[in-house]
């Protein structure tokens, strides 16, 4: 056994090694090449638990916590599916309902026609808004925020500050437009603020109360610029990026940091129906294609290849979310399989997609 790797067995297996085991080994020190992947963790689990492994490699250990980026809407989504199990929200409510018609004026003006108050929660989740996305929509400069970040130029800024650089974007179509999805962090930063509304308490209290302590998460958190708590660097190609002030500011629509066993915890927990009713999950895998090969639900994302690009007679379906910084949790029904962890390279994100997708074949 390597000295990076760790290998969890299930009850009934006792002392005997799952035979996937040294496979998932040689997978995760084969990923890393010092080019394009600098470390890997990852934990993969069968539903039965006889398969519960954790390894990683390169300059990563199985225990580093690391920036999960956008795998942080997974926390919104079950966060908003338990108000909605406690009464205190619907999914058709209008945004306008939680948030401040000042605030919210002028966000979705579509051909002349202002939108912003008539969009609803569900909208938000399943990025059917059609509002513009603050993160990688360019501004009237000609760049985009992403662009400056993954440039090296940290900088900071407020919910408030986002929504006026949304005002002067362009929205790309009426919200609940048949058959149109667009990814927009803005849904998300809209939905955190909801969230701090309904409950009147700040998000990471809310995931406090309804997330981490009931599963028992001691490492996973909303990152805080200053907080003496610090996640592996981030890659973008061979250079670390230093950008904390950034990864504070994202709050709802990615600030998340955890470790790869935590958010296996977090993603069992998600789709066995100990965060929400487990007869939520139906309603959201209503899938729409935002970028080729991802579909997006309610609040969930889908990862599907064609069968020519597939080496699967069934191409398989991976379920859940993954983030720019390469960290994954994604559950694959037709295996029963969950697997959660990085890859920690922002440059390309097919990267975590190909090394589930080996994992998914193996098994």
């Amino acid at each position: 056994m390597n000295q990076d790797t760790k290998n969890t067995y299930g009850k009934d297996l006792g002392p005997i090694e799952h035979p996937l085991c040294k496979q998932l080994d040689r997978l995760v020190h084969s990923s890393v090449d010092r080019k394009n992947i600098f470390g890997v963790t990852l934990s993969v689990e069968s539903g039965d638990r006889q398969l519960a492994w954790t390894g990683a490699s390169g300059n990563l250990s199985a225990d580093d916590s690391f920036f999960i980026a956008s795998t942080t809407k997974l926390f919104i989504t079950a966060t908003m599916l338990k108000l909605r199990e406690r009464s205190y929200i619907q999914l058709t409510d209008p945004i306008s309902r939680y948030l401040d018609s000042d605030l919210i004026s002028g966000i979705h003006r579509f051909q002349g026609t202002d939108y912003s108050r008539d969009i609803t929660i569900k909208q938000l989740m399943a990025h059917t808004s059609g509002l513009p996305d603050y993160f990688q929509q360019k501004k009237a400069t000609g760049s985009s925020l992403q662009d400056d970040i993954v440039g090296g130029h940290d900088q900071a800024w407020s919910f408030t500050e986002m929504l006026e650089d949304v005002k002067l974007m362009k929205p790309h179509f009426p919200p609940g437009q048949s058959g149109r999805a667009l990814y927009s962090d803005t849904n998300y930063q809209l939905l955190g603020k909801i969230i701090e509304q309904v409950t009147e308490e700040n998000l990471e209290d809310v995931f406090q109360q309804f997330i981490y302590e009931p599963l028992e998460l001691t490492n996973t958190y909303m990152f805080a610029n200053g907080s003496h708590q610090t996640p592996a660097p981030l890659y973008y190609k061979r250079t670390t990026l230093h950008i904390p002030q950034a990864m504070a500011s994202f709050g709802p629509d990615g600030g998340i940091v955890s470790t790869a066993k935590e958010m296996m915890r977090f993603l069992r927990a998600f789709f066995e129906g100990e965060l929400f009713p487990k007869s939520y999950l139906t309603e959201l895998c209503a899938w729409n294609r935002i970028f080729f090969p991802l579909q997006y639900g309610v609040g969930i994302a889908k990862f599907q290849l064609p069968r020519i690009f597939s080496p699967f007679k069934t191409p398989p379906e991976l379920i859940g979310h993954s983030g720019l910084s390469g960290a994954f949790a994604y559950y694959c029904p037709e295996k029963d399989l969950y697997l959660t962890g990085t890859v920690n390279q922002i440059a390309n994100p097919g990267l975590s997609y190909k090394l589930m997708l080996r994992i998914v074949h193996a098994a």
